[in-house]
């Protein structure tokens, strides 16, 4: 019987013609082979398939630069048991999440030392992250029932042995750290009561795991929860004794397709890749039956009927996931008002057209509609889910819009919600409140596109939203929402420079850096912290080293603001010029002539690239920043 986790079943099946389909990847068009892999990886492969790829992409990274649109990430990997069965599957995987991943391992029994050491490869090879990956044998969390102290000695050891790890990859440079919880064996010596005798390893693991996470919870190192997924899967199935005693891996041979699949997803979390925007269809995917045919009345969608209840499911699964600020749409093909209607007077249904930020219920492809949500909600194909019951339907998009995930989804309907939630587009390393309002910041930004199309002209419309704009430094409450920012942020965004947050937070403590962050409330609501700007000093100037904006306030002059308040304190200090930067990516064209726009001149470029650009701030200025609305400067 298929396994839902162990078999990735959210993806599509590995092709038939696997093996002609990777070879045309190396033989074909140089160009062609970042997407050409991608697509490849973006099917459920095992374990082999998984190495295969892996080839292609390190010889075609010998070749050169990572193939794009494959980004480069190198992953330092501190490992108590072997890593040469891990590393492949890691990097087959990193390119389904659009990774071209290096590993860089330490040798078999040295994690302590390759930790500490500041000359191991893993220390001095500038990793993105480095994975700690310590399991129950290196930890030695002996069974020690019915003998407290021994108990607690053992558990102390085994976390100090860990924060030994942690605390050397940090003092030598490590940025960020994924830290694994501890899957423990399914061998138990007291059979239930294992749970409640101290000192057995059950019990030992579980406290482990959780002063583990207590750890982390305010640290910027991040989680991966091992722990819960073997026990997902089934403790016996993710152990194999017999692999163990031969090759020293920790985890069973079929489950290492899932466990890359989880690594890379937190991975994929940190670089801000996660998804958003959650697209659903309608007819027997949000109720039973189809609106158009069946009417208000034949629908399933309640309480005492068994596919009505799966269809409720389904719909608290989305309330849920938009309650933590993923954004909600709907794509069907169906009459508009008939769909509607269901919104309004269906006395079952848990979901209220307010609660999706845009609503396209029209007799257009879906793929049509899917850019037409993106383009309202100045979001990416790239941040897309869409869930459709007709594989028809997902076939067309998966075609037509490969950045959109498309999971595929069982024919009953109760176990969708299970199936969505397993595929994990929308894995979180953080959750801010800013992040658990995302849903209603968008829905609020839909609102203002529809005032706009209806203004006679640009002022009008912005004199309309009667904006106010407040500016204040970075400080420890929103250093979790810049980091975000930072990190996620393509489009308005003039370097592209990455920050961790342990890295934001020695930028707010140096005194010679400026740092800026800004809200914009409208009369739609509050769109949050939308722009982050950090100068540093070049002499007698400031150098603008980040700027970026959200997408939510692309075109409302905030860019204006932001400068005004810039000159202003740079005046204040004796700045004499500010020296704005630009360096081309491939999605931040829009802010192509920004700098010269708002009245900045040409210096040239470096050799990299990267344009620069100086403002005399004792140059007279008359900004209005806005049309109709108040500046306020909190900081």
């Amino acid at each position: 019987m298929p396994n839902l986790y162990t078999d990735l079943a959210w993806l599509p099946r590995a092709p038939a013609d696997f093996s002609e389909r990777l070879k045309a990847c190396r033989n074909g068009d140089a160009a062609e082979l970042g997407i050409a892999l991608r697509q490849l990886a973006g099917h459920a492969l095992d374990a082999g398939q998984l190495g295969r790829v892996a080839n292609a992409i390190k010889a075609a990274c010998v070749r050169g630069t990572p193939p794009a649109p494959l980004a480069p990430f190198r992953l330092g990997l501190i490992a108590s048991a072997t890593t040469s069965f891990m590393a492949p599957a890691i990097i087959g995987t990193g390119a389904r999440h659009g990774f071209a991943i290096e590993v860089i391992a330490a040798d078999y029994g040295q994690h302590i030392q390759a930790a500490i050491d500041p000359t191991s490869p893993i220390n001095r090879g500038a990793c993105d992250a480095v994975l700690v990956a310590i399991d129950h044998h290196a930890l030695n969390l002996a069974s020690t029932p019915g003998d407290p102290a021994a108990a607690d000695a053992a558990l102390d050891a085994a976390l100090r042995q860990v924060d030994l790890i942690r605390d050397g990859l940090k003092r030598n440079g490590s940025p960020t750290l994924i830290v694994q919880t501890v899957a423990r064996p399914p061998e138990l010596l007291l059979g239930s009561f294992d749970y409640l005798a101290h000192g057995a390893m059950r019990q030992q693991i579980d406290r482990f795991n959780r002063e583990l996470a207590a750890r982390l919870t305010d640290s910027t190192d991040r989680l991966l929860d091992v722990a819960g997924l073997a026990e997902t899967v089934g403790l016996g199935a993710w152990h194999d004794p017999a692999l163990w005693h031969l090759a020293k891996a920790s985890v069973a041979q079929p489950m290492l397709p899932l466990y890359a699949e989880w690594l890379c997803r937190v991975v994929a979390a940190i670089q801000g890749k996660s998804r958003k925007l959650l697209v659903t269809d309608l007819d027997n995917t949000v109720w039973g039956g189809i609106i158009g045919d069946d009417g208000l009345n034949g629908i399933r969608t309640a309480q005492g009927d068994p596919t009505g209840e799966a269809f409720l499911a389904y719909q608290r699964m989305l309330l849920d996931l938009r309650a933590r600020g993923v954004v909600l749409a709907v794509s069907s093909k169906n009459d508009d008002a008939t769909a509607r209607k269901v919104f309004h007077k269906h006395p079952d249904i848990l979901l209220r057209e307010d609660h999706f930020a845009v609503f396209q219920a029209n007799w257009n492809d879906k793929a049509s509609n899917i850019r037409a949500i993106c383009e309202t909600l100045s979001l990416g194909l790239d941040a897309v889910v869409f869930v459709d019951d007709n594989p028809v339907e997902r076939g067309q998009v998966r075609a037509a819009l490969p950045q959109v995930a498309v999971p595929e989804l069982p024919a009953d309907p109760a176990l969708v919600p299970r199936t969505v939630l397993a595929a994990g587009y929308f894995e979180t390393v953080s959750l801010s409140a800013e992040d658990r309002q995302r849903a209603d910041y968008y829905s609020a930004n839909a609102r203002r596109v529809a005032l706009e199309e209806t203004s006679g002209n640009i002022d009008d419309y912005l004199d309309s939203l009667n904006m106010v704009a407040t500016f204040a430094a970075f400080d420890d409450q929103s250093r979790l929402r810049v980091t975000q920012l930072i990190n996620k942020t393509n489009q308005f965004n003039l370097t592209t420079r990455r920050y961790t947050e342990e890295e934001v937070a020695a930028v707010i403590a140096d005194p010679t850096c400026l740092t800026l962050q800004g809200r914009v409330t409208d009369i739609f609501g509050d769109n949050g912290i939308i722009t982050a700007l950090i100068c540093r000093p070049a002499g007698a100037d400031w150098e603008i080293d980040t700027w970026l904006m959200s997408c939510r306030v692309l075109g409302r002059r905030v860019e204006s603001a932001v400068l005004a308040q810039l000159i202003e304190k740079a005046r204040t200090r004796g700045i004499a010029r500010l020296i704005g930067l630009y360096r081309p990516t491939e999605r931040n064209g829009i802010v192509r002539d920004l700098y010269p726009g708002l009245g900045f001149t040409a210096l040239g470029s470096d050799a990299d690239g990267t344009e620069r650009w100086a403002f005399d701030t004792a140059f007279p200025h008359a900004f209005s920043p806005f049309r109709g609305e108040s500046l306020v400067d909190a900081g």
